[in-house]
């Protein structure tokens, strides 16, 4: 009886202790399910917190270069804006920012100012370099003659942005009216002026296209002049448009450049041969 008792009792104790057992280890188990998955929650939500931080920085670089771009300015946009007088055989011109103070300029191809003056049918042409006197206007003593002119002010002001657009400048009387041109494209494209040769060839003058124009100075190269071996100016049909470009080679008459428009455009090539420029004109069509 008394081993039958302690059968029974060994065997109870052996069942409750399987219990025991049985029980922690399914909580260990749900303990351990329990972590893991809080351990893959906090993976994913550091993936996404990685994720969100890399979108944020790269909202920010975009939001930086576009705020530089801003400060830049678009194309349609200036924030100087350019006054030109002409008195006596003296022109003045006046900038001013949105604040009406006088903007800082950086140099550009040697000068400070460029000033392209050219009359309303396209055929006089100056390239002219105003400098500051110390009153924030920036002048130059130069007799225009009796005409209607197109100005444009080409400058690099500093940490604004600039649009070159065209002034409209009347000396003396009887040229108040601009009337149309009616340009006809060269069929000639070589030019000879004080005894010097130039001659243009283009790749082919498409819109949006990016266009070659070649001048060839028959085996002379020309004399350093701003900083480089020539300027190009080109002006649309109704001297609306301008762009000036410089040569895409230190050591050819290359010049790059793009139209964005069809029409008839004229070109003035200017290079220094003997001390003096020269400017040489051409007028392409662009299809």
């Amino acid at each position: 009886m008394k081993q039958k008792n302690l059968l029974t009792w060994a065997i109870s104790a052996i069942v409750y202790l399987g219990l025991v057992i049985g029980g922690y280890t399914v909580y260990a188990s749900l303990d351990s399910n329990s972590d893991h998955t809080d351990t893959r929650s906090e993976a994913d939500s550091h993936g996404k917190k990685e994720t969100n931080t890399k979108q944020a920085h790269n909202d920010d670089h975009t939001s930086g270069k576009d705020s530089g771009h801003s400060n830049h300015g678009a194309p349609s946009e200036s924030e100087v804006v350019t006054n030109v007088k002409y008195e006596e055989g003296l022109i003045s011109v006046d900038l001013k920012d949105k604040d009406q103070n006088s903007p800082e300029l950086e140099i550009s191809h040697e000068k400070i100012m460029h000033l392209i003056i050219v009359s309303a049918d396209l055929k006089d042409y100056y390239h002219l370099h105003p400098e500051e006197k110390g009153n924030d206007v920036y002048t130059l003593k130069f007799d225009l003659p009796e005409n209607s002119y197109k100005m444009f002010v080409d400058i690099k002001p500093k940490k604004l942005s600039y649009q070159i657009r065209p002034i409209e400048l009347h000396v003396g009387k009887g040229h108040s009216e601009h009337e149309e041109n009616s340009l006809k494209a060269d069929t000639n494209l070589s030019k000879t002026i004080n005894g010097k040769t130039v001659e243009l060839t283009t790749t082919e003058l498409g819109i949006n296209k990016d266009v070659t124009l070649t001048f060839d100075t028959k085996g002379i190269t020309p004399e350093p002049y701003l900083g480089a071996l020539g300027h190009v100016v080109i002006l649309d049909e109704m001297g609306e448009k301008f762009v000036h470009v410089h040569p895409a080679s230190e050591e050819k008459t290359l010049f790059e450049t793009k139209f964005d428009k069809p029409g008839i455009y004229k070109v003035w090539g200017e290079f220094k041969f003997g001390g003096k420029v020269n400017s040489y004109p051409f007028i392409i069509e662009v299809k």
